[in-house]
């Protein structure tokens, strides 16, 4: 008769604060206590647990591999009956190893370097770990888990050599962020590993805003037959345990509550608000503050703050200039009443003549230009910096990707700020979620979402004043900036070679500004900061070959 085994595990989908290794350690006791009251065998953690990921050059400093040291020790004397598998980096023989580790009965009972290291897009982790190259594989009451961790999964290696050495269940650690479509390529990765190797597969992920990135969780499991039994909510921190049993050769995953699958605009507007909300709480902010034009973007930004923060911790001001509809302070005012937000309304006119009337002699015999238009901008980025000194609220900019890309921004004007909201959110994106959000309730006003896109910062001025419809745009930045590809390729996909040619220069010369821009919310593939980094003083040329 075959031996029967059952284990209750735990997935913990977190979120921690990088570089606070005694408040991670905290909160995995926390989380320990609780599992302990609900009979779980073995508690499982996301990557880089008491680091929190991504740690970056932290992991340079020698006295972060001590307080790593005293965790451990301290999680061994706390750890009891309940089993935890945890990521943290340590040392040895002056090499460091992106770790798990296995903690029970009071001691670290296994130890595994991850063998898949990242180097591309967000990640650089050969600047600093060390590959494994050995499986591991722990028994739990009966049951042999082989331990992976995060890029393991991508490669058919790891996996393998667990199972090879006699892993009846994988467990994947990882710190997997956020970008739109992420979620269904985890799934078909893992149900195409299971394939490979015959055993189901539970994959932890962390959950929170760590400066640019987003990590969304949607932990899930799937059984030996590739089939999703268990999936956790996105974007959510919270514990979901699952029955497994082994019988005949072969463990069961039994199934689990699935959460629904968000559609792209649902889930990258939560991954903006969950940006935001840590970025702005975890870097210990009263709050932010919005200029609000009337316009979209900052229309949706408004939006985002209070979902994420509140709308008491939310200011917002008005600041009309001699070219200002009074429609789009009619807007902004609604926007702001509508979601609860106190808004103040600040005239930029006697700061703008004050600095016409200073720079009157400089700008003898010269037209007027976009120096006037940038002017304006300035003006309004120094009264938001300014309640933002006082009040200690942070300033939340308001442009696009498709604005950050050409460079349609000013410098120290609309771009003065610390976090941008839509930084990675193309303007036919902007749309799309504006009409998403007031599907949940009535934030913007329809009039905003219809009307022509302006800066108003010039008679009757409109975006395509300057740039091509973003219905175009759009496509063809797409291609340039996330895809890489040059000019005869976006051309032979369809676009017309002088919209490409000009579109392409915008983005070449305005490199400068987007290294002075404030970090912001990554939701695709290819984002501006982290993931494209390209330089600033460069020959290459958009109309040459490659």
């Amino acid at each position: 008769m075959s031996k029967t085994s059952n284990v209750k595990i735990a997935m913990a989908q977190v979120n921690l604060l990088v570089g606070d290794i005694e408040g991670n350690c905290r909160r995995i006791i926390e989380l320990v206590d609780d599992a302990e009251k609900q009979s779980v065998q073995l508690l499982v953690f996301p990557e880089l647990t008491l680091t929190g990921y991504p740690p970056e050059d932290l992991l340079l400093r020698d006295g972060l591999y001590l307080r790593i040291e005293q965790a451990l020790e301290k999680l061994c004397s706390r750890v009891g009956d309940t089993a935890i598998l945890i990521g943290y980096p340590r040392r040895h023989e002056g090499k460091t190893y992106n770790m798990a580790g296995l903690i029970r009965h009071g001691s670290l009972q296994a130890q595994y370097a991850k063998q898949t290291l990242p180097n591309y897009s967000v990640f650089d982790e050969k600047r600093y770990f060390e590959a494994g190259d050995q499986a591991c594989v722990v028994e739990i009451d009966g049951i042999n888990l082989g331990v992976t961790i995060c890029e393991d999964a991508w490669q058919a290696s790891p996996m393998q050599q667990a199972v090879d050495a006699g892993a009846q269940l994988l467990i994947n650690l990882n710190a997997s962020p956020y970008q739109m479509q992420k979620s269904d390529q985890r799934v078909q990765l893992i149900q195409t590993r299971v394939a490979e190797i015959g055993v189901g597969v539970i994959y932890v992920n962390l959950v929170g805003g760590q400066d640019e990135l987003v990590f969304d969780g949607d932990s899930f499991a799937i059984n030996a037959q590739g089939e999703v039994v268990c999936r956790m909510n996105a974007f959510e921190e919270s514990v979901v345990s699952l029955d497994c049993s082994f019988s005949c050769g072969q463990v069961e995953i039994q199934p689990g509550a699935c959460a629904p699958i968000l559609d792209d605009v649902d889930s990258a507007y939560r991954a903006l608000v969950l940006g935001v909300r840590d970025y702005i709480n975890k870097n210990k902010f009263n709050g932010v503050v919005i200029g609000l034009s009337g316009g979209i973007d900052s229309a949706l930004t408004l939006a985002v703050a209070v979902d994420a923060l509140g709308a008491d911790r939310v200011e917002a001001v008005s600041m009309p200039s001699r070219y200002t509809a009074d429609m789009s302070i009619d807007d902004a005012l609604e926007e702001a009443k509508l979601l609860g937000v106190d808004c103040q309304v600040i005239p930029i006119e006697p700061v703008f003549n004050s600095f016409l009337s200073s720079l009157e002699k400089e700008f003898a015999g010269k037209v007027v230009d976009t120096t006037e238009e940038n002017i304006q901008a300035r003006c309004r980025g120094v009264i938001l910096m300014a309640i933002s000194n006082k009040k200690g609220r942070m300033v939340l900019t308001t442009g696009n990707k498709s604005e950050m890309a050409v460079g349609y921004a000013t410098l120290y004007g609309d771009m003065a700020g610390g976090f941008c909201v839509l930084k990675d959110v193309p303007k036919t994106l902007v749309y799309r979620m504006s009409v998403f959000r007031n599907s949940l309730s009535r934030v913007i006003p329809q009039r905003v979402i219809d009307r022509p896109p302006s800066a108003e910062l010039a008679p009757d001025q409109k975006d395509e004043d300057s740039l091509p419809a973003y219905d175009i745009l759009d496509p063809i930045l797409q291609r340039y900036v996330e895809q890489d590809q040059c000019l005869d390729e976006i051309v032979a996909a369809g676009f017309d070679q002088a919209i490409v040619s000009r579109v392409i220069a915008m983005v070449d010369r305005n490199e400068y500004k987007r290294r002075q821009a404030p970090p912001g919310v990554r939701i695709t593939a290819r984002a501006f900061g982290r993931d494209r980094r390209y330089p600033i003083t460069s020959g290459f040329g958009q109309n040459k070959p490659g």
